[in-house]
């Protein structure tokens, strides 16, 4: 009944699924392993992954390698059935100042499009287990796209997002004039961009529902992976299933999502966890989720 409308590896055990995936631009065939980052630090906290951006001297601009590293580091958690979710933050000072501009100052047209510039920053969006940015200082540029590519994001009181792009010449590449319009608005996001500046503060990028929630700095990565931790003990095909289906929203009429919707929640009742969660319930105890 559901296979035209759920993904065929939704409806395989977690434990089964097997996720393969390539760059599509030749520059980013090479992969990081995952002892051996120069860009970026990865942990585990319980059911979460952390990943932390590390280029400090350049407040953390995202050079191709580095992309390369968090797509590497993003599909090895993925994959991971003893992580149920993951964190993605920087330093202090700075989640992301931007791309790397000296990396891409001398790029022509044609190899920019045969190349599929900026291409391998998409992959992001395949991972099938919640993403929380945790973003403490500046999020410019790519860094601001790049927050918004995850699921969730948490702000440090100090941060600051903004799409700088025009300054430069350029406009947004990465989905700066994508997201950033579905969060704060056609108004604010068209000063954002346009004028390169009207950068918003923690506290208004929250009140305009860029950002979920304002922490103090030396708090926010406990935070972020408190939440992280929360939704890791969930039943996972319900999580990924609703992360989903709240990313359909933004691509198909309401009409749609909602078939969407009841057919995930329909095949559901398919699932151990369901069973558990229900009688879990119904006998006033915590349930223990299988991820079945």
């Amino acid at each position: 009944m559901f296979r035209n409308l759920i993904s065929p590896s939704i409806t395989k055990p977690l434990s089964a699924q097997k996720s393969v995936r390539s760059f599509s631009s030749a520059s980013v065939l090479r992969q990081a392993a995952a002892t051996n980052y120069q860009h970026i630090l990865t942990e585990t906290r319980g059911k979460v992954g952390l990943v932390t951006l590390n280029r400090p001297k350049a407040l953390n601009a995202l050079c191709n390698d580095l992309f390369v590293e968090v797509n590497e580091a993003m599909k090895n958690f993925d994959e991971d059935d003893n992580i149920g979710a993951i964190v993605l933050t920087g330093s202090e000072k700075a989640f992301a100042a931007g791309a790397d501009i000296k990396e891409m100052k001398d790029n022509t047209f044609v190899d920019t499009y045969k190349k599929d510039f900026l291409g391998h920053w998409a992959k992001i969006s395949d991972v099938k287990k919640p993403i929380i940015a945790a973003v403490n200082g500046y999020a410019l540029g790519g860094g601001c796209e790049l927050a918004m590519s995850c699921d969730i994001i948490y702000a440090g009181e100090k941060a600051v997002f903004g799409q700088p792009e025009i300054n430069l010449g350029v406009i947004p590449g990465a989905g700066g004039t994508q997201r950033l319009v579905k969060a704060v608005g056609k108004s604010r996001a068209m000063e954002m961009v346009l004028s390169g500046g009207a950068n918003l503060t923690a506290d208004e990028a929250q009140s305009l529902g860029l950002v979920s929630k304002v922490v103090p700095a030396d708090q926010l990565i406990d935070e972020a992976i408190k939440t992280a931790g929360k939704i890791a003990s969930k039943s996972q095909a319900s999580v990924q299933m609703g992360k989903e289906l709240i990313n359909k929203s933004f691509e198909v009429p309401l009409s749609a999502g909602l078939r969407w919707e009841r057919a995930y929640f329909q095949a559901l009742f398919g699932t151990a966890d369901q069973k558990e969660g229900m009688n879990a319930f119904a006998e006033k105890r915590k349930p223990t989720f299988t991820n079945n």
